[in-house]
């Protein structure tokens, strides 16, 4: 699973813009696919709008707004508090699971509000 990143939105940014053209996510990409189809699998992409870091992968509620600056997740919801990345990991592996129980059906994994 990898996610659909706005990398043209992220280069306008002056404090992200060096990382992320350093980078080359394109090129890593481009890689993932190629590999996974090299031995039989299906590369999953999420959405470029599905809110992995702002939704809590114990209760599912969605944080309106989660700067970049704040790496640790903390639910106003459940009291979870988890690492940034690991929180939005655990969303993307419960989508994977979603679009496998409905194959067919995208629309009950996210919709963009």
């Amino acid at each position: 699973m990898v996610e659909d990143l706005n990398v043209s939105g992220m280069l306008k940014n002056r404090r992200l813009a060096r990382v992320v053209a350093d980078a080359g996510f394109g090129e890593i990409r481009r890689q993932l696919a190629y590999k996974t189809r090299w031995n039989g699998g299906t590369l999953e992409v999420a959405d470029r709008w599905f809110p992995s870091s702002k939704t809590c992968s114990g209760c599912q509620a969605v944080t309106s707004k989660l700067p970049l600056r704040i790496r640790r997740y903390v639910c106003e919801h459940c009291g979870l508090v988890l690492d940034r990345d690991e929180n939005a990991a655990l969303n993307l592996a419960a989508l994977v699971k979603r679009r496998r129980e409905w194959p067919g059906d995208r629309k009950r994994t996210w919709s963009r509000p």
